[in-house]
């Protein structure tokens, strides 16, 4: 054993995990010394046994040892001493027996013999009992109990003898004798390591004390959090330190509670283990630490006393701004509870409020900022601070809105400064607030937050920013999460508003209808009502209010303070719009006295010249879609129907105002749905730029009309009585460019028109009485011929000199005859509507080679059909080609690419197929060979499929089933009236081959054999993308989807399984059940079911989902319904909708 052992530098400097890994038993094991000993047996090794203790006195050291005081253990006055720590027998030889001095001189160059000092009387050596001998714990393995002991010796300073010993002490080496002696040294020694032992020994004692400590801390904090929040309560701000107190706390808080895992794994170890006696000692210097802070931390709390705000500082949570109640108004107060909600959903940051001028916006955000002094309940909407600013009319001035908002804060800001400096320093000063709201009204251009010094509001949003403006576009160019339209009053609304403006008067019996009118005449613009029924108030003579009336039916402010309260109001979003096109376009829209059909109003645009130059018709039209929406954005416009808009009555009023107030000098003739039979009385100036006597009920147009030189636009759609005009109207309109006779009785066109050498758009639809054209031959600027639903039979003469003629829709008309060559002499069409009229294979080759046709509408013959090169339609955008001898309904949209077929039996060897590649729609109706049509190619580009009246048969198919998909990317599938179909799945497996891989949305109709959707097994698999389902009128549908009984195949994983959003049942008498698997259901958005008695009781799957948003049906099949847990039935109601004829 001897050379065995290593002296280590600076060993107590060594950190356990970094320095070493391993830590060794002091002394060791009885299993070690058996293991030992059966090695030797087992090798016939020989033994020698020696004392280990004094093995280190048997060898012989002739080299010079310099050793330091541990780092922490240097004791004052005696910089150059050391302390050795020996153990019993060791000790006891170097104490008392003299032979050993030559060999331990080593360890004092000052002090050889350590007996003669003894002898000398320099140290005393005393007696005790081993039970208070602290040495043992360095030098022997004991029991808990007893190390403790040791433990308790050492941090007592050993009371008694050791007192006296420590009073003799002068030599600089202190000596342990362990057995029946101990001296001084045994505290010394036992004071070094004594603090990692008691981290060990007493580790669960310290981190329960730490714990009680950590508690106390908590509730200091949550004492000064209290006293903070009741200051800001009182809009007192906190000290910058408090909060960063608070703060600390917190995350001492978060640094202890992230200790509580380990901790918990160190109290269930031992700490014999010496592993794992440093994971106990890691863990107490990290308690240390928090124990460290957490004393720091209260001190520093204390401290504060009751001095927790800024001095001389108090802002008020919120302000009251003086305004409007919305109370009783319950559109109203739906916006408000709508924002509220909106505020408390922390996925909203930034909430867009827009509508026209006047709608109410200001008051309802108003409202709102009221709303929130009160004692709200929930926590969410009581901001640190909210903030209102009136944002400045363009150009935007960021330096007045950030004034604002320094004034708000109580923040002093240099004036001279600039606006990056303030915006810096509002960051800054919103930074400290945990939460805010800032109240941005009558935006009329995007502000950039960023320039203001508003920091962007982050997710969970507890500071957020709610924008008013009357412009879509300027909430979504300030990355608005949510834009919320303010409508328009109803009618009993407005009404209510109305007398409560004007006062008893207006419930008089002699003037209530006047009243009435009035407010109608308003159109539930809440500021219209309120300043006109304010002005009427207190008046009691019946004139007055006709002349209201009738100032208002002319679009005339009849008193200064409606003109500057609500005619400028409106004219200011006029004026912000972006250029004189768009401007022009709305005022062109107050020709028309309600609906404006979105087609009609941009094709006049572009035959007036509003849309500017385009060298095709389609750039033309996506630029008047451009205008259209940004007049919706401005809240000009409104959406009406699909295809059309309105312009609310006040804003229409004021449109007409400034056309002829402000506009240049020519004026326009308003006369549009003001119920005129004749029109000779209307006073006419040369001046008059367009003319609009649109929606009367006009007779007959006089024979000698004024001279209108400067007339561009003459509109006289919606006069059905009108049949006739005269000979020489149109000679009086020179420099025309619209006319406009759409939905008249006339019969023929005067040959006058032929004298319009400038027009460039001639509409003439719906016009079901006109059976022929005069010649149009000088129409050399023509631009767009309609003639939809006309009874047409032939082309006007010279028709074939329009070579600007860029859209012809004879939609509609029969015509008996084409020439040929006719299409050729048309160059210049982009697009053709020829829908009405059949066109043979001539007509057609000529329109194939049409060089500009981009969008063609026709109905083909049967011997225009041939497998010929149709690679031409690929550069058509939108296209319908019917092939049939009987229209088929179809719903068709400008950009579809879409054919119809019936009778697609004698196309029996694909000679639709090169047409069918370009397409991405398909109708058949009253096909007798789907096969033929359908299964003898695949058609990537066919996304819905529309099958009606068809006979199919359904009877095994020679090709193998999955062989190939002919419609592979199909989307839509729209089944009716097809008799033999007994489930959707023979569209696959017996009739077409297709697999539904991407099949969204499926309805069927009138399919009376029909007894399940889908037969899931075997070769066919459920639609896995499919999310609509509409099935109405099949009356032997027993269930939707059903497993086959006889398949083998494994339960389809989640992946598999189609999540139904929309599912809408009509009429199914028999059907009882939705299917399998459940899980099918829990996706539901919508459910409707009407005549569907036999469906007693939903999926569980559906009862319990929190996805449903409608459920709609008849309330006695509701009431019915049987339910799995009365919960899932209260928690449906709420989605229910009874079904009303």
């Amino acid at each position: 054993m001897l050379g065995t052992k290593q002296l280590v530098d600076k060993g107590y400097s060594q950190v356990p995990g970094f320095d070493f890994t391993d830590v060794f038993s002091p002394v060791v094991k009885h299993s070690s010394i058996r293991a030992l000993l059966v090695i030797m047996a087992m090798h016939n090794i020989e033994l020698e046994q020696l004392d280990v203790k004094t093995t280190f006195l048997h060898r012989e050291l002739k080299e010079d040892i310099y050793m330091q005081q541990p780092e922490g253990f240097v004791v004052s006055g005696k910089e150059d001493y050391i302390t050795v720590a020996l153990s019993t027998t060791e000790a006891e030889y170097m104490a008392i027996i003299e032979m050993f001095h030559e060999r331990i001189k080593h360890i004092d160059v000052r002090y050889h013999f350590v007996w003669e000092i003894i002898a000398r009387g320099d140290i005393a050596v005393i007696k005790i009992s081993t039970y208070d001998n602290p040495a043992d714990m360095i030098t022997k393995t004991l029991p808990s109990a007893k190390f403790e002991h040791c433990l308790d010796l050492v941090e007592s300073g050993h009371e008694g003898k050791e007192a006296q010993l420590s009073l003799k002490m002068e030599l600089p080496i202190v000596l342990i004798i362990s057995g029946s002696f101990v001296v001084e040294v045994g505290k010394l020694v036992s004071k070094c390591i004594y603090p990692r032992i008691e981290n060990i020994v007493r580790f669960s004692s310290k981190i329960e004390n730490l714990t009680n400590e950590m508690e106390k801390l908590t509730k200091f904090r949550d004492e000064i959090k209290e006293m903070v929040e009741g200051a800001e309560e009182e809009g007192y701000k906190p000290k910058p330190d408090v909060i960063k107190w608070i703060e600390d706390v917190h995350e001492l808080e978060k640094e202890w509670e992230s200790m509580q895992e380990i901790i918990a794994a160190a109290k269930t170890l031992s700490y014999k283990c010496c592993p794992k006696c440093s994971l106990r000692s890691e863990i107490s210097t990290q308690s240390q630490n928090i124990r460290d802070q957490q004393c720091r931390l209260i001190e520093v709390g204390k401290n504060f006393g009751s001095n927790l705000v800024v001095e001389n500082y108090q802002m008020k949570k919120v302000e009251f701004i003086p305004g409007t109640s919305i109370e009783g108004q319950s559109a109203a107060t739906r916006n408000l509870n709508k924002i509220l909600r909106l505020l408390e959903d922390d996925q909203v940051c930034i909430i867009g409020v827009w509508g026209t001028g006047g709608v109410g916006k200001t008051t309802l955000v108003k409202n709102l900022n009221n709303e929130l002094i009160k004692n709200v309940s929930s926590s969410k909407l009581s901001f640190g601070v909210v903030i209102w600013v009136t944002v400045p009319k363009p150009p935007i001035d960021i330096r007045k809105i950030q004034e604002q908002i320094a004034s708000r804060l109580i923040l002093k800001v240099d004036k001279e400064g600039s606006d990056k400096s303030i915006s810096s320093k509002i960051c800054q000063r919103l930074g400290e607030e945990k939460s805010f709201l800032l109240i941005l009204d009558d935006v009329w251009e995007a502000i950039n937050l960023d320039d203001v010094g508003v920091p962007q509001p982050e997710y969970p949003a507890r500071r957020k920013v709610i924008i008013t403006s009357r412009f879509l576009d300027v909430c979504k160019q300030m990355r608005t999460n949510i834009e919320m339209n303010v409508t328009t009053l109803k009618e009993n609304e407005s009404w209510k508003l109305f007398v409560k403006n004007a006062g008893d008067s207006a419930n008089l019996e002699n003037i209530k209808p006047l009243a009435k009118k009035i407010a109608r005449e308003c159109g539930g613009l809440p500021l219209a009502i309120t300043v006109i029924g304010t002005s009427m108030r207190g008046k009691t003579r019946v004139e007055l209010w006709e002349d209201a009336l009738d100032s208002l039916r002319r679009s005339e402010p009849y008193n200064k303070n409606v003109k500057d309260k609500v005619y400028s109001v409106i004219k200011w979003s006029y004026d912000s719009l972006e250029s004189r096109d768009i401007q022009s376009c709305f005022l062109y829209c107050s020709l028309y006295p309600a609906a404006i059909p979105i087609d009609d109003a941009i094709h006049c645009w572009w035959a007036e010249g509003i849309l500017g130059e385009y060298d095709t018709y389609e750039k033309a039209y996506n630029r008047g879609i451009k205008m259209v929406e940004s007049l919706k954005d401005a809240c000009l416009l409104e959406t009406r129907w699909p295809d059309s808009v309105k312009m609310h009555d006040v804003i229409l009023d004021v449109a007409r105002w400034i056309a002829n107030t402000f506009g240049d000098e020519h004026t326009s003739v308003f006369q549009a749905g003001i119920g005129l039979t004749e029109i000779s009385h209307i006073k006419l100036s040369i001046s008059d730029k367009r003319i609009s006597f649109a929606s009367n009920g006009i007779e007959c147009l006089p024979d000698c009309f004024p001279k209108c030189p400067d007339t561009t636009s003459l509109l006289l759609q919606d006069n059905y009585r009108l049949e006739s005009i005269p000979q020489e109207f149109f000679l009086a309109f020179p420099s025309l460019r619209v006319l406009n006779l759409s939905h008249t009785s006339i019969r023929a066109l005067p040959s006058s028109i032929n004298s319009l050498c400038q027009l460039r758009a001639l509409i003439l639809q719906r016009c079901h009485m006109l059976k022929e054209l005069p010649p149009i031959g000088n129409l050399c600027n023509l631009q767009l011929l309609d003639c939809d639903e006309t009874l047409l039979h032939y082309l006007p003469q010279g028709m074939d000199k329009l070579t600007n003629l860029r859209l012809l829709n004879l939609s509609g008309a029969d015509l008996k005859s084409i020439d040929q060559g006719f299409f050729l002499k048309l160059p210049s069409i982009e697009m053709l509507n020829m829908k009405g009229s059949r066109v043979g294979s001539t007509s057609f080759d000529e329109i194939s080679s049409l060089p500009k046709l981009t969008f063609l509408f026709i109905k083909l013959d049967k011997s225009s059909i041939s497998k010929g090169d149709h690679t031409w339609m690929k550069r058509l955008k939108g296209f319908y080609i019917e092939v049939s001898r009987t229209s088929i309904y179809a719903s068709i949209n400008k950009s579809s690419k879409s054919i119809g077929v019936t009778n697609c039996e004698i196309f029996s060897n694909g000679e639709l197929s090169g047409m069918l590649h370009f397409a991405s729609e398909l109708y058949l109706d009253g096909c007798m060979g789907l096969r033929s049509v359908i299964a003898c190619d695949t058609f990537h580009g066919l996304k819905s499929l529309y099958i009606e009246r068809c006979y199919c048969n359904f009877t095994p198919w020679k090709r193998r089933i999955g062989e190939f998909d002919p419609l592979p990317n199909l989307e839509y599938l729209s089944i009716d009236w097809i008799h033999y179909l007994k489930s959707v799945s023979d569209f696959s497996t017996q009739l077409l081959g297709l697999r539904f891989s991407k099949l969204r949305r499926l309805s069927i109709s009138n399919c009376h054999s029909l007894t399940c959707l889908f037969n899931v097994g075997g070769a066919f698999c459920a639609p896995k993308h499919l999310e609509e389902i509409t099935i109405s009128d099949c009356k032997q549908l027993t269930e939707l989807f059903v497993q086959c009984s006889s398949s083998v195949q494994a339960t389809p994983v989640d992946s598999e399984i189609p999540r139904i959003r929309k599912l809408w049942l009509t009429s199914l008498p028999k059907l009882g059940t939705f299917g399998e698997p459940p899980s099918m259901w829990e996706h539901l958005e919508q459910l409707m079911v009407i005549g569907c008695t036999g469906i007693r009781k939903l999926p569980l799957s559906l009862q319990s989902s929190n996805n449903i948003k409608l459920i709609k049906g008849e309330s006695e099949w509701w009431n019915k319904l049987e339910w799995d847990d009365d919960s899932f039935k209260s928690n449906s109601e709420q989605h229910f909708r009874p079904y009303k004829l």
